[in-house]
């Protein structure tokens, strides 16, 4: 069982490790079998595998105006 198994469009989610830039902060792009996350510092876009996504988010900070609370 995944510990984010809901995640929206807009969300903002912190990673455990960094990005090369420094930050921690991406905003989810698009959600589906893989997941396209957006980093909020340098606005570099990737896409991963949504469980490897999953293992890399330490908490969801910011919740989008139109997704329920994902924690």
């Amino acid at each position: 069982m995944s510990l984010f198994p809901i995640l929206h469009l807009g969300d903002i989610v912190e990673m455990k490790k960094p990005h090369p830039c420094g930050s921690r902060l991406f905003k989810i792009l698009r959600v589906g079998a893989d997941i396209k996350i957006f980093c909020t510092k340098c606005e570099r876009t990737m896409t991963f595998e949504r469980t490897k996504v999953e293992k890399m988010i330490k908490k969801v900070v910011s919740v989008s105006e139109n997704g329920e609370e994902n924690l």
